[in-house]
């Protein structure tokens, strides 16, 4: 087993960081199919994801980022290559969030907060 750890500083508050968290988890579930789970709080949140071979959580505070993820023994020997995924996925999302000055980023949400499995029906 390999686990990841990612950790993103900013400078955004909470509600962009909320938003930039909701695209992320539309992102690895459209694209890794990924499930997700997204409980919002009042000072942080936090996106659980799960898929055969991976399960961790990405929390969301006001100033960071912070994932921690474990990956099984068969994806554990791509850990560089998902790890590098990872960052360049959440890095673009802070990129265009940071360039933009007024819009959501996640336009859709499919995943619903207080901990609830995505309501897509996917799968």
């Amino acid at each position: 087993m390999a686990d990841l750890h990612i950790l993103r500083n900013h400078q955004l508050g909470l509600p962009a960081a909320r938003k930039i968290a909701l695209a992320w988890a539309l992102q690895a579930e459209r694209d890794f199919s990924m499930d997700c789970s997204y409980e919002e709080g009042k000072t942080s949140d936090e996106v659980g994801f799960s898929r055969s071979g991976v399960k961790g959580s990405l929390v969301v505070t006001a100033e960071k980022f912070e994932l921690n993820a474990t990956l099984g023994f068969l994806l554990g020997a791509f850990k560089g290559r998902i790890e590098g995924e990872i960052v360049k996925n959440l890095d673009t999302l802070l990129a265009q969030t940071t360039t933009k000055s007024a819009g959501p980023v996640a336009t859709k949400r499919s995943i619903k907060p207080s901990g609830t499995k995505k309501a897509t029906g996917k799968k």
